[in-house]
């Protein structure tokens, strides 16, 4: 019986005080799990191994420090380690490990804090150790509760998922699995629809089994075998002989029942769970949603490590609305009731060809075909009249669109099955529609060819040879959402086929990119739309000066239509909140654009024309920025923090400082405040031994500090990078140290997208600042100003890379290619100066206050709400400019000054090598 949530609080607050003063490091490793997974009731030794050996990424072996297949993997780090790094290298044994035994979860930890990712749901929470107790609920699945997953879901696609889930765990729980699995369920599916859907005869299929098999189910595997055999083969071609009532099935064809599978032997139980099935009422499942629904049965760990996703009919409207279906419809309003013109129509919607690379369940297939087929239903409508029921005694010879103008890619069997199937299922639904109007009922069997779904890579495959590209008019769907950082070694040998061995920065691009270029490059020079969802990360940072730089330059690519960044939702369990945008291009301009703006992402998309969209979905010029190893203007050069290197041993709390000066106050002299991203956000407090001008005598009088050298040099050692190995020879030192000068600015290189400013501030020499920090050395006020202001977040906010939503502020993107004012007079330069000195007095007034609580948007006080408008003010004027109507306009406008500075510097170049 599982623990009551207060009694895993009460345990979790014991274990909190037990290990809060406890010093020791990874040799205790074991124990401190040991008494985790006693605070949610489980014993540690039977659920997870540690030093579980992995081939990692590379194919060296490497020891997983907890691991608990299928659930979760424990990354445990001495105190004061990076944990982000942690994460990575608990990333980095994904393909040393099967695919059944994929972790949903992943925990990293150095006593003190700990960090769970989630990662199906692509979250991640961070807590200390004192917080456990209120965190508790983040480890259900270890007290044994089932996490709730659905939300504001249809019951009745609910209820149809639970008993395909039912039927399909039977089967597989008795061994009846993989390929042949997959086409029985698939096959039963259609039996099921199909007879609820009147396809087949009322109750046909259901009172078949009922009557003709036994209840114990051991002769259900053979008469289900009979009757596929009976839906493959046409009437004229069966045995005079077969049994009157299995003769009494149509002849189904389009290859469904085709292919020779093995018998399954069925239990009573597993006989319920179809006959369960079959009382349900299939014509209420939308064909358009099976994906989601039957994606929801299959393995969820395979799932995840496809990078499947789910999506939703109002996010596919998105997309394809734009693409064409507005375009269409807008046609097919001009054409009025003119019969010609109609008639013209509807030829041209019926030789349109649409393919999706990344097919699934069809999804994007399946609403296209269905807004296509509306569209001719409209179109017979004004050409003849519903009224009469017009008396179309052959009303198939008039519906043209056919799913034989579909194709997909999809590298998985299963979900293609689907696809295809589902294809089948919503042109009988658009066939009924059209019977209602006109009154003439169309023949859903023999079922025809019906959709083209290959199975297989879509960035190895020749699109080619899937459909010419002469004959194709679009391309569309959501590939894959993985990042760089996760991709196995395939997907990233997939990157590298398509975009070459050669192709510089091809190691940051997101497996979706290889979707673009693929597109891009069978899409050249011709006329074929294309638009893909995407994870919003190939619209920021580093990748889009790799991606779109190629894209625009070599191909000429331009953005014909975007959906900015937003929250992507599905109609699946489990669906997981992805931040995403939709780019729709090809290889010719258009002279109307679109672009899709939110006000949050959650909220509704506001449409703007506009002349151009540039990669950063933004209304400019096709602008790329590159990484630069200095800044484009006159500005000081920023650097990182200074790195440890340390495993944790030159870090100090506030109470390690104490306690080392306690016990040697010559310590005191050689300790100084480290300044973290995270310290410094939230007023906290940090140290650290800098020892940079220690003197021998001094280091050999204090044993405390020479015992945490040691430690240093060993941990140095032990690491497989030859820089860190190096640094070993100096292990009193941090592994990297950068002199910032008397004065500098700090800037967090992560912060919360929800601030409107990131906060920065200015330090003396006295302080240490970590690799978590950036720093500006020899910064002024005005260069504060100017970095505080609304001018340089706008850049921030479009430029910037993230991490999951928030900022990653980087020195090669963001810094170095911002483009600061221009021959600002003294006088303007004073004004920013005087008012970013206001927003630093301002904050002293809040002693008490972290930067965190006074840069919350809910919690921000007016006074410094007012004195960084009275800064944004003076910035805009040493800018030259009042005012901006819009965030696009400004960005237009920074994307212009950037174009002019960094022209300057090509022309320069030039120069100089023509004087060379």
């Amino acid at each position: 019986m599982s623990l009551s949530w207060n009694e895993i609080k009460s345990r979790a607050i014991e274990f909190s005080k037990e290990w809060e003063n406890e010093k020791s490091e990874d040799a205790e490793a074991k124990s401190f799990w040991d008494g985790f997974f006693n605070v949610f009731g489980m014993t540690r030794r039977r659920l997870a191994n540690f030093e579980f050996e992995v081939k990692k990424y590379g194919g060296n072996s490497g020891f997983i420090d907890l691991f608990w297949p299928g659930v979760l993997l424990v990354e445990h780090k001495s105190r004061g380690r990076d944990l982000e790094k942690a994460y990575s290298q608990a990333m980095d044994y994904f393909p040393g490990i099967s695919e059944k035994d994929l972790p949903k979860y992943i925990l990293v930890s150095d006593f003190e804090k700990f960090k769970l990712y989630d990662i199906e749901e692509n979250t991640e929470i961070e807590f200390t150790l004192k917080e456990l107790s209120k965190k508790a609920y983040l480890f259900g699945f270890l007290a044994g509760y089932k996490k709730q997953e659905y939300k504001e879901e249809d019951e009745v696609n609910i209820k149809a998922a639970e008993m395909m889930g039912k039927l399909y765990d039977a089967m597989s729980e008795a061994g009846y699995m993989g390929h042949e699995l997959n086409v029985l369920l698939v096959r039963i599916l259609f039996c099921l629809f199909a007879e609820d859907a009147e396809i087949f005869n009322i109750h046909q299929f259901r009172k078949y089994i009922e009557t003709r098999t036994n209840v114990d189910g051991s002769d259900l595997g053979m008469h289900l075998g009979m009757l596929f055999q009976v839906f493959n083969t046409p009437k004229e071609k069966r045995q005079a002989t077969l049994d009157e009532e299995l003769n009494s099935f149509e002849y189904v064809n389009g290859g469904l029942f085709a292919e020779n599978i093995s018998i399954p032997s069925f239990t009573s139980k597993m006989r319920e769970r179809l006959l369960e099935a079959c009382a349900f009422n299939w014509t209420s499942i939308s064909p358009a949603i099976f994906g989601s629904l039957f994606q929801s049965v299959m393995d969820k760990d395979a799932r995840r490590h496809l990078g499947a996703h789910y999506t939703s009919e109002k996010n596919i409207l998105k997309l394809i609305k734009p693409l064409f279906l507005d375009e269409l419809r807008k046609e097919l309003d001009e054409c009025g009731k003119n019969n010609q013109k109609l008639f013209l129509f509807q030829e041209k919607i019926s030789k349109l060809k649409f393919l999706d690379p990344a097919c699934g369940c069809g999804n994007f297939l399946i609403i296209a075909f269905r807004e296509l087929r509306l569209l001719e239903l409209e179109m017979l409508k004004r050409r003849f009249g519903s009224e009469s029921r017009l008396g179309l005694y052959d009303l198939k010879q008039y519906i043209h669109v056919r799913p034989e103008q579909f194709y997909g890619i999809e590298i998985d069997d299963f979900p293609a099955s689907i696809a295809q199937m589902a294809m089948w299922l919503i042109d009988h639904q658009m066939n009924e529609m059209a019977a209602k109007i006109f009154g003439e009922n169309i023949p859903d069997l023999p079922l025809t060819k019906g959709a083209n779904i290959f199975v297989g890579n879509a960035l190895q495959k020749d699109w080619e040879e899937i459909v010419p590209k002469n004959e194709l008019s679009y391309i569309f769907g959501n590939p894959p959402f993985i990042g760089s950082k996760i991709m196995t070694k395939e997907q990233r040998d997939d990157i590298i086929l398509v975009f070459g061995k050669k192709y510089k920065g091809v190691g940051v691009l997101d497996y979706v990119s290889g979707w673009y270029m693929k597109a891009t490059q069978y899409t050249y020079e011709t006329i074929i739309k294309v638009a893909f969802v995407s994870t919003n990360s190939i619209t920021q940072g580093e990748q889009v000066g790799i991606l779109w730089g190629e894209l625009l330059k070599k191909y000429g690519i331009k953005i014909h239509f975007a959906h900015k960044t937003f929250k992507w939702n599905n109609e699946a369990r489990g669906k997981a909140g992805v931040y995403c945008v939709i780019i729709g291009f090809a290889n010719f301009d258009v002279d109307k654009k679109h672009l899709y703006e939110y006000e949050d992402v959650k909220s509704e998309a506001h449409e703007m024309a506009v002349k151009n969209i540039n990669p950063y979905l933004v209304p400019a010029d096709d602008v790329v920025i590159y990484s630069k190893q200095k800044p484009i203007c006159n500005a000081p050069e920023m650097s990182f923090g200074n790195m440890p290197l340390d495993g944790g041993n030159l870090l100090l709390s506030e109470n390690d400082k104490n306690n080392l000066i306690n016990q040697n106050s010559l310590i005191a002299s050689y300790i100084k405040p480290l300044i973290s991203a995270k310290e410094f956000l939230n007023n906290g407090k940090r140290f650290c031994l800098w020892l940079v001008d220690a003197k021998p005598e001094d280091l050999r009088n204090m044993p405390e500090v020479l015992q945490r050298i040691e430690q240093v040099k060993e941990f140095r050692l032990t690491s497989k990078r030859p820089g860190t190995v190096k640094s070993a020879s100096t292990p009193s030192l941090f592994g990297e140290i950068r002199d910032f000068g008397e004065k500098f600015i700090v800037i967090p290189r992560v912060s919360s997208e929800n601030r409107k400013y990131i906060p920065m501030g200015f330090f003396d020499k006295e302080n240490i600042v970590s690799d978590t920090c950036m720093s500006i050395p020899n910064a002024t006020l005005y260069h504060f100003g100017i970095l505080e202001s609304e001018m340089h977040m706008t850049w921030v906010r479009h430029v910037c890379g993230r991490l999951k939503s928030d900022f990653r502020y980087s020195k090669d993107i963001v810094y170095n290619n911002f483009p600061w004012s221009e021959n600002t007079s003294e006088e303007k330069m004073n004004a920013v100066e005087k008012c970013a000195q206001e927003v630093l007095n301002v904050r002293e007034k809040y002693p008490n206050s972290s930067l965190a609580d006074l840069y919350d948007p809910l919690t921000m006080p007016a006074d410094l709400v007012k004195a960084h408008q009275n800064l944004d003010r003076a910035v805009d004027s040493a800018y030259g400019k009042k005012t901006f109507n819009s965030s696009a306009e400004r960005m237009n406008f920074l994307f212009e000054l950037y174009e002019k500075y960094t022209s300057s510097l090509i022309l320069n170049t030039v120069r100089r090598k023509i004087l060379e």
